[in-house]
């Protein structure tokens, strides 16, 4: 499929909006969603099926030129699959006519997208950790959710309402009268919208077309060195030499109390159990959701916390520099993966790469491997070990006394002004690049293990590719080539 292109001076944006639905809104919100999940479901019984059929038929010795011919999960082959089944299939003949064709497609497509990802994985073509076979989707863990691409999508005059198809016009929990008018003025065009049941409350996410405007922050020439802690979320040292500190409200760590309690309280009722088929009381469902209040609760104010600092950073300084830190192992540390979650530093860098670029500002990421910590902001003498219990930093050779955080912040700032100008990670001068690592390695140590080659599985034989298939438009594959994937 052909990548959106926007039009020149535009660029693809996201604006989530909170829904204030009526009940009878609501209902149809969560047919949709449920639809969604039961084509999923659908599309992975379908793919599936054809394995095990020709797992059982190698068992008996049939030739592989008589097993049961693959079955394609290109988005093209589902689609057409489902419409044939849904008149039959007695899973949907019933009530599949009350939904939109969206939420169908929503479904179908995601299995599409979680076979085409455990192909790459499996092939080594993906990047990140080992993706395992599709599984389906129950109905109490599913995340609710639905995408409507085509139909009636817009946001009424009035601001306060936004019309989805087959759904109808859902009042909003504020007023979106400035998209309103970014619409009538031609600056924004409404593409898709995706509705889901997000933290106890239904949002709704528009993507738009949005005419890029670049805003002017305050301070252009200057630049900001950010190192992110626990004990304090974020040490600021600007390129000017001032100082400055944002607390760690520690949000998770001030409702431990709560959570207690209310762990205690679930633990006590009468809850679902999958082995046996046994159904959660009211009870337990009644004090489900009054736990799940507190950590949405705890969410909504980290996001509130985090949108502020990063916004008011990206809007006053032109560079920002951060660290390019390894979230993932941190959070495997017993003692502290709590408090590295709740200061979710990678949330962090990921809000400031997007509004840097709003903002026409440059975000610098200095290397994992640079000592930010252990390298002295005056004389530039590089200490050969710093331990994290140590929070004063002193230096052997010119005797500066400062804090270890505010020192990781000076040089971080100071690293901006020997960048190339690109922002990215590792993007110094060559000069730089050759220092050699304090900590005595030359290179990153392999933490992966070698892949393995690709064998025959348990399915017996290989999986096609992702657009193996008999309809129009697929691309089909030699069997020879297509991936071992069961």
């Amino acid at each position: 499929m052909k990548k959106f292109t926007p039009r020149p001076g535009f660029t693809l944006r996201a604006h989530k909006l909170a829904l204030d639905p009526n009940a009878t809104a609501s209902r149809r919100l969560h047919s949709h969603a449920g639809a969604a999940r039961a084509a999923y479901n659908w599309a992975i019984a379908h793919v599936t099926a054809s394995w095990w059929q020709r797992r059982a038929e190698q068992s008996y010795g049939i030739p592989e030129e008589q097993l049961t011919e693959w079955r394609s999960w290109s988005l093209p082959s589902l689609r057409k699959a489902f419409n044939e089944a849904k008149h039959t299939d007695p899973r949907f003949a019933g009530w599949w006519q009350e939904n939109s064709k969206e939420a169908y497609n929503t479904g179908l497509a995601g299995a599409s997208a979680a076979f085409d990802n455990y192909a790459k994985s499996k092939s080594g073509k993906r990047k990140g950790p080992k993706m395992g076979i599709p599984r389906f989707k129950q109905k109490r863990k599913a995340r609710l959710t639905c995408k409507f691409t085509t139909g009636t999508i817009r946001i009424e005059p009035d601001g306060r309402h936004v019309t989805l198809p087959r759904i109808g016009t859902i009042r909003l929990h504020e007023n979106c009268a400035g998209l309103r008018a970014l619409i009538d003025a031609g600056h924004l065009r409404i593409l898709s919208a995706t509705a889901c049941l997000h933290r106890g409350r239904w949002l709704v996410s528009l993507q738009v077309e949005q005419k890029h405007q670049l805003r002017k922050v305050s301070r252009p020439d200057a630049a900001v060195g950010i190192d992110l802690g626990i004990k304090t979320l974020a040490v600021l040292a600007d390129s000017d030499g001032v100082l400055g500190e944002e607390p760690n409200p520690r949000h998770l760590e001030g409702t431990q109390k709560q959570l207690r309690h209310a762990n205690r309280t679930v633990s006590r009722r009468q809850g679902p159990d999958r082995r046996t088929g046994q159904q959660a009381s009211k009870r337990w469902e009644k004090a489900n959701q009054a736990r799940n209040k507190i950590h949405h609760r705890v969410a909504n104010l980290r996001e509130d916390t985090l949108h502020k600092m990063t916004t008011r950073l990206a809007s006053e300084y032109g560079t920002v520099v951060v660290e390019d830190l390894n979230v993932a192992a941190m959070g495997k540390n017993r003692r502290l993966s709590r408090h590295v979650a709740d200061a979710a530093f990678g949330e962090i860098r990921r809000q400031l790469t997007y509004k840097t670029r709003l903002h026409g500002t440059r975000l610098v990421v200095a290397d994992r491997w640079f000592p930010s910590s252990k390298t002295c902001s005056r004389c530039g003498a590089v200490k050969a070990k710093l331990p994290l219990s140590v929070r004063v930093f002193e230096c052997d050779n010119c005797g500066l006394v400062l804090d270890r955080d505010a020192n990781a912040g000076h040089n971080l700032v100071t690293l901006a002004a020997r960048t190339t100008g690109t922002g990215v990670a590792g993007d110094l001068d060559p000069a730089l690049q050759a220092e050699s690592k304090p900590r005595g390695a030359d290179r990153k140590t392999r933490t992966t293990r070698p892949r393995r080659n690709a064998q025959a599985g348990r399915a017996g034989g290989t999986i096609p590719g992702p657009r193996a298939g008999k309809e129009t438009g697929d691309r089909r594959q030699a069997t020879r080539t297509q991936l071992a994937l069961w």
